[in-house]
């Protein structure tokens, strides 16, 4: 039988599909956060997630098909009956003797009748007779439709049945007493009517059977993967949860040796690769241990060798003094040859001097033997006495030196440390100025004091900032000093701060001049709570 499909798409899958939607789970942030720090809840989480996608994937393929298999399968039993009922129609019609309207009309009321009783069977559920449109028999009739019929008989499908041959479309059945619909297969043919001329005949066919089977086996389907929807996720978490386990006592372990446990170990079973990681991470603390444990016993050898050494030379030191002091004295009496070297005796001898006490101070830092003797002092005359101490360093570099402090800032600090942080600064300011000037600025705020040396001259680079408190470090070697020094002024002026929980820092652009700033708090020990004064000021 000859078939033509119109409007082919049928609303065949299952309620329980199409109504299905993606199961939402409200999560805490408590548990997101578990989740994002944990590699196997997000593991179990993307392994689920891929599972659920492999599912719907063959959900839809397994519904795509079915609706398919059974549709066509049942579109070919229908046509099929349909071309039966058609014939048999054709034939009644054919052997009919009516005569008169009424009697035609009474023999095609009969007939549809008949036939829709014949093909209720099959799954039809209404039948209609149209007459054909330009039909030319003198004898009309009233058509045979009912309000659904009309509804479902489109303008399209009468022009295909127009052409010839029987004709089909999908439709939608809506039930009577609810807005439920159902799928259907409208079948429609001309047939010849006695005296009456051409009619269409159509057969309305109900797949809501099919429909049913259609959702009792994609509702099998979805109550068959729920167990697996449920238990998939427990089931990979508990088995990563396990295997991630070396991985966890890992962390576990980096965390202590990072907070300074270099005795931590990891128990390692097996020879996979969570085992190999064991072994790699308790060769790597070892081999911290054994480096850690020799640099503090060279540090120590270090610090004591210096600290044996300044004290050593303590005593040769002060006999020296003792008779460096007659000569001093009697440098008038001396040729004058002699006088030179008794003057550059007397400077050696106060220039190692004070690099013993460098070196002392430094090693008392090391030992954390230093000793606070904090009391409220006010800044402002410790900076002036530094100034008058420098002045005639000051004259003879061309470099001129204010001070701007309007107010009183007082704070508890150990008057003797905290002199020799500012006489370090202003010297080294003096020193790197060029003949521009130096400004020493004092300020106070409700919790802290501060102090900011600020010269002009050749300046200093990020990475000299970085580096001018080490110890023994130098900016440029080649540049001449003039008073000498260790290289120990930074790194014991910054140990001075230090130990008054204060902070120093420094910094500098290249031929604009160098910033020094000193911040204490004003309780000796506390944190510094604010900052009186900016580091650097452009001007």
């Amino acid at each position: 039988m000859p078939a033509r499909e119109r409007n082919h798409p049928l609303r065949l899958l299952t309620g329980a599909l199409a109504s299905s939607r993606p199961w939402t789970f409200l999560r805490s942030s408590q548990i997101g956060h578990r989740i994002r720090h944990s590699l196997s809840a997000k593991l179990a989480v993307a392994i689920t997630l891929a599972a659920l996608v492999l599912l719907l994937v063959f959900g839809i393929i397994v519904a795509s098909q079915l609706r398919s298999s059974m549709f066509e399968t049942r579109k070919d039993a229908i046509l099929a009956d349909a071309s039966l009922r058609f014939s048999s129609a054709q034939s009644v019609f054919s052997s009919s003797t009516a005569t008169s309207p009424d009697q035609v009309q009474e023999s095609a009321r009969g007939a549809l009748a008949s036939l829709k009783a014949s093909a209720a069977g099959a799954g039809a559920t209404n039948v209609a007779l149209l007459r054909s449109e330009g039909s030319t028999a003198s004898l009309r009739i009233n058509q045979i439709e009912d309000e659904q019929m009309r509804g479902l008989i489109t303008p399209q499908m009468r022009e295909a049945v127009a052409q010839g041959g029987a004709q089909w479309q999908s439709v939608g059945i809506r039930a009577s007493d609810s807005d439920k619909v159902s799928p259907g297969i409208l079948v429609g043919t001309q047939v010849q009517l006695p005296r009456a001329g051409t009619h269409e005949l159509y057969i309305l066919y109900s797949l809501a059977a099919d429909q049913r089977q259609v959702d009792v086996v994609l509702r099998v389907l979805v109550l068959s993967a729920l167990p697996i929807i449920v238990t998939l996720p427990i089931g990979v978490f508990a088995l990563l949860h396990r295997l991630l386990l070396p991985v966890r006592l890992t962390v576990s372990a980096a965390t202590k040796a990072a907070e300074g446990d270099l005795d931590v170990r990891v128990e390692v079973h097996g020879a996979d690769e969570m085992a190999a990681l064991g072994r790699a991470f308790n060769a790597m603390t070892s081999s911290l241990q054994d480096t850690i444990s020799r640099y503090d016993e060279l540090a120590k050898l270090q610090q004591r060798f210096v600290s044996d050494v300044s004290h050593e030379l303590r005593t040769p030191l002060t006999t020296i003094r003792m008779a460096e002091d007659i000569v001093w004295d009697n440098r008038e009496d001396l040729p004058a040859h002699a006088r030179r070297s008794a003057e550059l005796l007397h400077d050696q001898t106060e220039r190692m001097e004070q690099m013993l006490a460098d070196l002392l101070e430094i090693s008392r830092y090391d030992a954390a033997s230093a000793l606070l003797d904090a009391e409220e002092r006010d800044l402002r005359p410790i900076v002036t006495r530094v100034v008058e101490a420098c002045a005639e360093l000051a004259q003879r570099q061309g470099v001129p030196v204010e001070v701007v402090a309007p107010a009183r800032a007082a704070a508890e600090i150990d008057e003797r440390r905290i002199e020799r942080v500012i006489r370090n600064l202003v010297v080294n300011a003096i020193e790197h100025a060029d003949g521009t000037r130096v400004t020493i600025t004092v300020a106070t705020s409700a919790t802290d004091v501060a102090c900011r040396v600020r010269d002009r001259g050749v300046g200093m680079t990020q990475e000299v900032a970085d580096h001018v408190f080490d110890r023994f470090y130098r900016a440029d070697t080649a540049r001449a000093r003039t008073t000498g020094g260790t290289g120990l002024g930074l790194a014991i002026a910054t140990e001075d701060v230090a130990i008054h929980g204060g902070r120093l820092q420094a910094y500098g652009e290249p031929g604009k001049g160098a910033s020094f700033l000193m911040t204490l708090p004003k309780h000796a020990g506390d944190e510094i709570a604010s900052w009186p004064l900016a580091l650097w000021e452009d001007e």
